[in-house]
């Protein structure tokens, strides 16, 4: 089975807080694009007021639709963060640790003004599998 494999060659600078500079895919690798999520609730109307209910619950959401395509966290290949502060980061190290352990993805964060002012984060992400061949 080919693998999806991270890459940080030497001579770039060595990634910090746990991501790749780089994730090589194979062709035949299934892949999945997953829109920016955020934190509302079920009901699409009601979210948690911090940081740190907002993002678990966009890491619900990310979990429920990569299991949706019979994926999981360790298929993510990228992950782009759109934080309403700064001062968020750390926080958001720390709960995507928390999902992905060892597990490194391609990641950029970006700080700005989300679509809802009460929005305090917005991720959008990649994930792709190679599945095993079917018996014969």
């Amino acid at each position: 089975m080919t693998e999806i494999v991270a890459r940080n060659p030497a001579g770039v600078f060595p990634p910090y807080a746990g991501y790749a500079h780089s994730v090589e895919v194979p062709p035949n690798a299934r892949t999945l694009y997953i829109s920016g999520l955020n934190g509302y609730e079920s009901d699409g109307a009601t979210m948690p007021p911090d940081f740190a209910g907002q993002t678990r619950l966009v890491w619900q959401h990310l979990g429920t639709i990569l299991s949706g395509a019979g994926m999981g966290y360790d298929d993510l290949v990228s992950l782009r963060f759109f934080l309403a502060s700064a001062a968020h980061d750390p926080e958001n190290v720390a709960i995507l640790k928390e999902h992905l352990g060892d597990h490194r993805a391609c990641r950029t964060v970006v700080v700005q003004q989300l679509l809802e002012p009460d929005w305090l984060i917005e991720v959008e992400a990649i994930a792709a599998r190679v599945d095993e061949p079917a018996a014969r």
